[in-house]
């Protein structure tokens, strides 16, 4: 089973007011900064495989934060897992755009949304989760990686994993430096964590292998690592 984290970046001076999308320069404020610290030291007692960022200036601080005194790894950029390309509403405040016949699209039906000059979200999530199988195969059923994104990739991946509609991905948050977490089995994704900016990470180190027909550490009866433990089981103990 591979487990993914998956990051937002810091915010930035236009995360909030603004859609930042493919703006270049777009660099971490000195409270982004801070998150992305704080973040890495969260994630300081948990193995990594690999550390992969979009290309976009925000997402690679943020993963260079991640990275500082992990030797042997670099974050690598992967552009699928780079912020959607929001076309020609790149740039404009939220505000402004709210009053776009699109929003309202946006907002209940994202799966029919094609920005003007840009991306649809479909084809956001189509690319990000082909990335993320990619980098399963490559990393293997034992990794743990990283990969630092933006909210709206970050919701699209949660969706896909939790086999929701991408019309429901405006119900999932991704806040700026928050922690998601899913791992990968055979059979199906479970979704760790959504939105975490806060406590330890204990329960995201992988369980070591069971002997065949054993019981499961969480106090399940199932046989196999895709299983899930009927009446919730005891967690991580």
């Amino acid at each position: 089973m591979t487990t993914l984290l998956l990051v937002r970046h810091g915010l930035t001076h236009m995360t909030g007011p603004v859609l930042a999308g493919w703006t270049p320069g777009v660099h971490l404020s000195e409270q982004g900064s801070a998150q992305a610290e704080a973040l890495a030291a969260r994630l300081a007692p948990l193995r990594l495989d690999a550390i992969v960022s979009s290309p976009l200036e925000r997402c690679q601080e943020t993963a260079q934060a991640v990275l500082q005194g992990r030797e042997g790894l670099k974050v690598e950029s992967d552009d699928r897992f780079g912020e959607c390309g929001y076309g020609e509403w790149t740039g404009r405040p939220l505000k402004e755009l709210a009053e776009e016949p699109l929003w309202r699209v946006v907002q209940q039906h994202p799966s029919a949304v094609v920005f003007p000059g840009g991306e649809s979200l479909a084809g956001v999530q189509r690319r990000a989760v082909a990335a993320v199988r990619h980098w399963n195969t490559k990393l293997g059923d034992d990794a743990v990686y990283l990969v630092c994104s933006h909210g709206d990739v970050i919701k699209a991946i949660v969706a896909d994993a939790m086999g929701v509609h991408l019309d429901q991905f405006q119900r999932i948050t991704a806040d700026p430096a928050s922690l998601t977490a899913i791992r990968y089995t055979p059979l199906r994704p479970f979704v760790l964590r959504v939105n975490d900016v806060g406590g330890g990470v204990e329960n995201l180190v992988p369980p070591p292998p069971r002997p065949e027909g054993s019981e499961r550490q969480d106090g399940g009866e199932s046989s196999t690592e895709s299983d899930a433990a009927v009446g919730g089981g005891a967690g991580t103990t």
